[in-house]
C-alpha cells in the first residue's frame, strides 16, 4: 500500500510541476468588414469565413471547381493548392481560393468586391413576386378559417361547488365555443404557466389554438381580448432567395414583404454543392444556422416595418424544396444524393420557432409544406395550391425555373411531376461574371447588328457589376441571332472585332468594358459559360418534353404554361424560346404566377382548406424520376444546340 501511495504522490507532484502551455490560435482579420475570428490551426479558410459570417462567393460549395472564392491573403503562412483555378496574374497578386486554403498563422484576408457587392445586397434586393395589391384581391375570396384560431373566454371563478382543475376550466369554456366533442390538448409549457396566468388576467384571456387533425392544441395565452389582432408570416425558403410576407389573417391582407439572399449561398450555389458541404464536419449545423438567421432577418424587418409585436404573430408557414427543408430543420441529406434518392421525410411535424433556431419568434408555431419527392419539394406543392392547377380542368404545365427545374403537368383529375437539375447558371453560378439579381446586374442586352456593339440595362440603373439570369438569356439569344455564336454555342472568332478575344481557357465576348463597370475590369462571357448555360436550358427543355410526352400529349395541346419562381418573373418568353429553354408556343399561352411558393404559404395561413390541399396534392401526385428515363437523356442531348437540333420544333426562331 505504501508503494501505491508513493506512486500516487509522485504522479501528483509531477502534475503540479507541469508548466501550463498556452496554445495561440491563428487569428483571421477579414477586410473590408474588419471582422475577425480565432480558429484552430489548419482550418479551412472558407469554413472560417462562414463561422465569422463573412460572405465569400463559393458556387461549388467548397469543391474548388468554380474558382469564385478567390481572396487575397497577407501576413502569416497558409497552405493552399497550387493547382487551383487561378491564373498566373492572380497568383502573383496574392490570390488564393478560400476553399483550398488552410490557415497556419495570423493572416489578413481581403475579400474582393464581387463578394462584397452580394453581401451588401442583403435586404436590398428587389421584390420578386406579383404585385401585393393583386394578391390581396385574390385573398379576399378565401374564407377566414386559419390553422390557428384565437378564442376569448371568461372563466368562472372557482368555488367549493365548482372546484375543477384550471386546465379543465379552460377546456370546458373552449368546448362551448368549438363543440363539446372536440379534443383539446394544452401544451406542457402553457400548463406550467396556467395557474398564475389566468389569475393575473382576472379570469379573462385569449387562448390560441392550433388545429392538428382532430385535435386542438392550446399553444399560447394572452390577457384580455386580443382576437382582433392575428398575424402570420409566410416564407418561401429558396435556394438563392428567401422571401417573407406578414399577413393580417382576419383582414386577409398582406401587410409587408421582405426579401433576403439565403445566407447559405456563400457555401454553395445549388442544392448539390450544399449537400456536399453538409457532410464536412459541422457543415450541416452551419447551413441550418444560416437558413434560420436569414429567416430571422426577414422577420425582424417585417415586424419593424409594420410595427407588429412579435407575440402577435401566431403562425409561420414555410415552403422550400426538399433539400432546403431538410437543411432548415437540421436533417441530413446524404440519402437524397444517391439512388434511389430517399428523403428522411416528406411531411414535417409542427414545431416551434426555437426548434429550428428562430430567435425572434421562439414560441411561434411553424408548419412547412410537405414534399412530393427528393427533388420535388414543398415549394412546388405550395405553388400548385397557389395557382389552383389542381382545381382547374384545363391541361396545364407548371414550371418553376431555379437552380432546379421543377415541373408539374396535369389538371383537377391528375397530377404528374418531375425535377431536372438545371444547375445555378441562370442565377449566376458557374458563369465567370454571372451574378444574382442585385443592383448593377445586367438584366437586358441587345447586340447591334453589323457593329456588334452592346446596349444593356442594369437593375436599379447602377453601374454594371455582372450579368444576372434574365440578362444571360438575352445575351445568348442576341449572340446567336447576330452570328457571334453558332448553334453549338461556339464563338465566331473570325468576325475580327475587339469584343471577341482569346483568354487562357478559350474564347470570350466582352459585354461591358472595364471603364463602364464598377468592378474595375471587363465583364465577359466565355465559351465555358455558354456551355454551362446551354446545359441548363437543355435540362429544362428536356424535362418539359419528357414529362409531356410520357402521358401522350404534345406541347401544342397544353392549354396554359404557368411560369413560377422568382427568376421566372423576369424571363422574357421570346428570348427564352430563342435559346430553346421553353417550347415554341404562342406567347398568350404563357402566364406568370409570380412566387407561387410564397402565395401558397399565404393562402394556407388564412384558410385551413388550402393547407389541407397540400397534403392531398402530395399524396396524389405521381413523380417521374428523370435520371432513370433514357428518353430524357436523348432529349437532353438533342437540346444542347441553339435552339435545338430539330429546327422544326422552333419555327419562330430565325437563326
Amino acid at each position: 500500500m505504501s508503494i501505491i501511495l508513493a506512486l500516487c504522490v509522485k504522479n501528483i507532484t509531477k502534475k503540479e510541476n507541469k508548466k501550463t502551455v498556452v496554445i495561440k490560435l491563428p487569428k483571421i482579420l477579414f477586410k473590408p468588414t474588419n471582422r475577425s475570428i480565432e480558429i484552430e490551426k489548419g482550418e479551412n479558410l472558407l469554413t472560417a469565413a462562414a463561422k465569422a459570417d463573412v460572405h465569400i462567393n463559393a458556387s461549388c460549395g467548397g469543391e474548388g471547381t468554380c474558382g469564385k472564392c478567390k481572396v487575397i491573403v497577407s501576413g502569416g503562412r497558409v497552405k493552399t493548392d497550387p493547382r487551383s483555378k487561378l491564373n498566373k496574374a492572380e497568383i502573383k497578386k496574392g490570390y488564393v481560393l478560400a476553399c483550398q486554403t488552410q490557415v497556419l498563422d495570423d493572416i489578413t484576408v481581403d475579400v474582393p468586391m464581387e463578394s462584397e457587392l452580394l453581401a451588401q445586397a442583403q435586404g436590398r434586393i428587389q421584390t420578386l413576386t406579383a404585385s401585393t395589391e393583386n394578391w390581396n384581391s385574390r385573398l379576399q375570396k378565401l374564407a377566414t378559417d386559419s390553422i390557428i384560431i384565437k378564442k376569448f373566454i371568461k372563466l368562472p371563478v372557482p368555488s367549493l361547488q365548482d372546484s375543477v382543475s384550471d386546465a379543465t376550466r379552460v377546456t370546458r369554456e373552449l368546448k362551448k365555443e368549438l363543440g363539446h366533442n372536440v379534443k383539446i390538448q394544452i401544451d406542457f409549457k402553457i400548463l406550467k404557466e396556467l395557474e398564475a396566468f389566468i389569475r393575473d388576467s382576472d379570469w379573462m384571456l385569449t387562448v390560441t389554438l392550433l388545429k392538428e387533425f382532430e385535435v386542438y392544441r392550446v399553444i399560447n395565452l394572452a390577457a384580455g381580448d386580443t382576437t382582433a389582432r392575428q398575424y402570420a408570416i409566410a416564407v418561401d425558403v429558396g435556394t438563392t432567395t428567401c422571401v417573407g410576407e406578414i399577413v393580417d389573417v382576419n383582414a386577409k391582407k398582406i401587410l409587408g414583404e421582405q426579401s433576403e439572399y439565403n445566407a447559405q449561398i456563400s457555401l454553395g450555389d445549388d442544392v448539390i454543392s450544399r449537400m456536399v458541404y453538409a457532410k464536412k464536419g459541422d457543415g450541416l449545423q452551419i447551413l441550418q444556422r444560416r437558413a434560420a438567421a436569414t429567416i430571422d432577418r426577414i422577420i425582424k424587418k417585417l415586424l419593424r416595418r409594420t410595427k407588429i409585436k412579435a407575440e402577435e404573430v401566431e403562425l409561420i408557414v414555410l415552403a422550400g424544396n426538399t433539400i432546403m427543408t431538410h437543411l432548415l430543420y437540421g436533417v441530413g441529406t446524404d440519402m437524397i444524393r444517391e439512388a434511389p434518392y430517399v428523403p428522411v421525410f416528406r411531411f414535417v411535424p409542427t414545431v416551434k420557432g426555437c426548434d429550428i433556431g428562430l430567435t425572434l419568434l421562439p414560441e411561434t408555431a411553424v408548419v412547412a409544406f410537405p414534399c412530393v419527392a427528393s427533388y420535388l419539394g414543398g415549394d412546388i406543392t405550395a405553388g400548385v395550391v397557389a395557382s389552383g392547377l389542381n382545381k382547374n380542368k384545363d391541361l396545364s404545365l407548371y414550371i418553376d425555373i431555379g437552380t432546379n427545374g421543377e415541373i408539374v403537368l396535369g389538371n383537377s383529375e391528375w397530377l404528374l411531376g418531375c425535377s431536372c437539375s438545371a444547375g445555378p447558371a441562370f442565377e449566376g453560378g458557374g458563369v465567370k461574371d454571372g451574378i444574382r439579381s442585385i443592383d448593377g446586374a445586367i438584366e437586358r442586352v441587345i447586340i447591334e447588328r453589323g457593329t456588334y456593339e452592346t446596349v444593356f440595362t442594369t437593375i436599379g440603373n447602377k453601374t454594371a457589376c455582372g450579368i444576372c439570369g434574365s440578362g444571360l438569356i438575352d445575351l445568348i439569344a442576341e449572340m446567336f441571332l447576330s452570328g457571334v455564336i453558332d448553334k453549338r454555342g461556339k464563338i465566331n472568332s473570325n468576325l475580327g472585332i475587339s469584343r471577341i478575344r482569346e483568354n487562357e481557357h478559350g474564347w470570350e465576348f466582352v459585354v461591358a468594358w472595364a471603364n463602364t463597370t464598377s468592378v474595375g475590369r471587363d465583364i465577359v462571357i466565355t465559351e465555358v459559360d455558354i456551355d454551362n448555360l446551354m446545359r441548363a436550358k437543355a435540362a429544362v427543355y428536356a424535362g418539359i418534353t419528357t414529362l409531356v410526352d410520357s402521358v401522350g400529349v404534345k406541347p401544342e395541346e397544353l392549354d396554359q404554361i404557368l411560369i413560377a419562381g422568382s427568376f421566372g418573373n423576369y424571363i422574357r418568353v421570346k428570348e427564352a424560346v430563342t435559346i430553346g429553354l421553353l417550347p415554341d408556343l404562342p406567347v398568350e399561352k404563357y402566364k406568370f404566377v409570380g412566387n407561387g411558393s410564397l402565395l401558397g404559404c399565404v393562402k394556407a395561413a388564412i384558410n385551413i382548406d388550402e393547407w389541407k390541399q397540400a397534403a392531398e396534392i402530395t399524396k396524389s401526385m405521381s413523380y417521374q424520376e428523370l435520371s432513370a428515363d433514357n428518353s430524357f437523356m436523348e432529349r437532353y442531348t438533342s437540346a444542347l444546340f441553339l435552339p435545338h437540333t430539330d429546327k422544326k420544333l422552333f419555327p419562330s426562331v430565325d437563326g
